[in-house]
């Protein structure tokens, strides 16, 4: 891959941050775009909620990645709180497509999500496949429209349809590792749900794959080659730790918990695999669960 300027917003979550050190270790330049005022030349302004982003700032930038997002499951779902998830994804997108469309950028990569598909039960979906039903399926369906003036203008645009990142620090494991390191890890409901994942190695690996193919574009499933059951997840999880499972949380007591999130994005789930991906060539590192829950744990008890 030619050495390339990218411009990455919502680049300090799991996500952005590991990708800006892989984008770094291979030479690119990086400019991160923020909120607050820039505090050294590689950084951006703008204001997404008043649509200020000055489009001569992305002048000779060859990508932009676009990883905006309230982390869905920070809290119990509210009228008010689903507005947030909306507002934190759709406007910064809106705006960064059209300063992409003005400023001639080649390329926009930006997030979504396979809840894209809504509940698949044990049906296996791909980027072939259309939207399902329920908030997360319409928020990522309207997510994604959010990107049309990039792909009118002619921009190459992958929408990056990421399922449950694992990695050693923060995203799935931040809140499972403490429970299952202590022998309480369960499953959730009857278990059968199925869960999309991909490794946070494989995750970087996939974006810059993306941004280096000139032929791949539109809806990219950023997952690993095999979904498992929420069963099947919480079983590798206690083998990585050398823990017991044998535990399980009714779903009443679920929905009790944590309301519509429950059933939108832990009692069902996405049998989602990456078609996209592998038939452009990428070859995954991490091909099943138990290999990349290993390689989280592992690693982050090195660290």
């Amino acid at each position: 891959m030619a050495k390339a300027v990218v411009a990455i917003a919502g680049s300090s979550g799991l996500i952005g941050s590991a990708l800006i050190a892989a984008l770094r270790a291979a030479d690119h330049d990086v400019l991160r775009i923020v909120r607050r005022a820039p505090a050294n030349s590689d950084e951006l302004h703008w204001n997404p909620e008043s649509g200020e982003f000055d489009p001569d700032a992305l002048a000779g930038v060859d990508v932009v990645v676009n990883l905006c997002g309230v982390n869905i499951g920070q809290r119990r779902w509210s009228g008010a709180f689903k507005q947030i998830l909306r507002d934190s994804r759709i406007a910064p997108t809106e705006v960064l497509a059209a300063a992409v469309a003005d400023a001639g950028v080649g390329t926009l990569i930006n997030a979504s999500a396979v809840g894209y598909y809504g509940d698949t039960r044990d049906r296996v979906v791909d980027e072939n496949d259309s939207a399902g039903r329920g908030f997360l399926a319409q928020l990522c369906v309207d997510w994604e429209a959010a990107t049309l003036a990039a792909q009118y203008d002619g921009t190459r645009v992958v929408l990056a349809r990421t399922g449950i990142v694992v990695g050693p620090s923060g995203g799935a494991l931040r809140m499972m590792r403490p429970v299952f390191s202590v022998g309480l890890g369960a499953r959730l409901g009857s278990g059968r749900q199925y869960m999309s994942w991909i490794s946070l190695e494989d995750e970087v690996r996939a974006l810059l794959f993306a941004i280096s193919q000139p032929t791949l574009s539109g809806p990219v499933n950023m997952t690993g080659p095999a979904p498992v059951t929420n069963a099947e997840f919480t079983t590798a999880l206690g083998r990585a730790l050398n823990r017991p499972t044998p535990l399980a949380v009714p779903g009443f007591a679920v929905r009790a918990a944590l309301g519509e999130f429950a059933d939108e994005g832990l009692l069902t789930g996405q049998r989602a695999i990456p078609t996209a991906l592998e038939q452009a060539g990428f070859k995954f590192h991490h091909n099943t669960i138990g290999e990349a829950l290993g390689y989280a744990t592992a690693r982050r008890e090195r660290d």
